[in-house]
């Protein structure tokens, strides 16, 4: 297992954000499906790989959340991503407001304070006995008590390793669970060869000390938790002093 060494660390990629109209048919589509929503996303990103190659999200480092606003009809996505993007193949029509691209670049130390937003799919397995020889089945959280828990097995305190004792790979900063705001989100219903599966999903906002400057820098680029391709795990993170 490898423990904390660096002090600093740089995280370089690139944030789109697309507002999209939820009544066009782009957006209802892909709000009502999240492998509709997985290919939106995608579709950003032709060319970049080769076709047939294996998880092409992971090699180009794309993460998404969504946030939808009923009340104001608007469809918030954010994508980030290793590689730029290309957006031109949405309508005018579907977007409320120009689409924004950000480089982020940022160098992380030791004992920075951030604060953060993510949205997770917090699952734990149910054990089976030895000899059933059924798999073991995945279960979502759905208490906000639960997702602390959960998300604390992934918080790192100073001196600690990267990975935890029963494999959890941990991202490198500390907080206190208790302080968070948590919110259970609505599950998604997945169609197609996982018809009837539901992703449970949460929201967790807070503060976050970094400990381990490249295990954090690792969380930021490649997600936490399950679920990423169905828009969990992509950990946003500000200085609490920005505006």
């Amino acid at each position: 297992m490898t423990t904390a060494s660096t002090v600093t660390s740089r995280f370089v990629a690139c944030h789109s954000v697309l507002h999209l109209d939820a009544r066009h048919v782009l957006a209802q589509k892909a709000i009502l499906d999240p492998h509709i929503m997985h290919r939106l996303v995608m579709s950003g990103f032709n060319g970049w790989i080769t076709p047939n190659e294996p998880d092409p999200r992971a090699q180009m480092g794309i993460l998404h959340v969504w946030t939808l606003d009923l009340k104001n009809n608007r469809l918030v996505l954010i994508v980030q991503s290793r590689v730029q993007p290309d957006w031109s193949f949405v309508p005018r029509a579907a977007l409320t407001e120009g689409i924004t691209t950000l480089p982020v670049d940022m160098t992380v130390r030791t004992g920075e304070a951030y604060a953060f937003r993510i949205v997770v799919n917090p699952t734990r397995q149910r054990g089976t006995r030895e000899h059933d020889r059924a798999p073991r089945k995945r279960l979502s959280d759905t208490t906000p008590g639960h997702v602390r828990r959960w998300f604390a097995d992934r918080l790192q305190a100073e001196g600690e390793e990267r990975v935890g004792p029963l494999g959890v790979r941990r991202i490198g900063a500390h907080g206190v669970t208790d302080s968070m705001a948590v919110r259970m989100l609505p599950k998604l219903s997945l169609t197609a060869k996982h018809q009837g599966a539901r992703i449970g999903r949460a929201e967790l906002k807070g503060e976050l000390t970094v400990t381990d400057p490249e295990a954090f820098v690792d969380a930021l680029a490649n997600g936490v938790g399950r679920a990423r391709s169905y828009g969990a795990g992509l950990l946003l993170v500000r200085s609490p002093d920005s505006a």
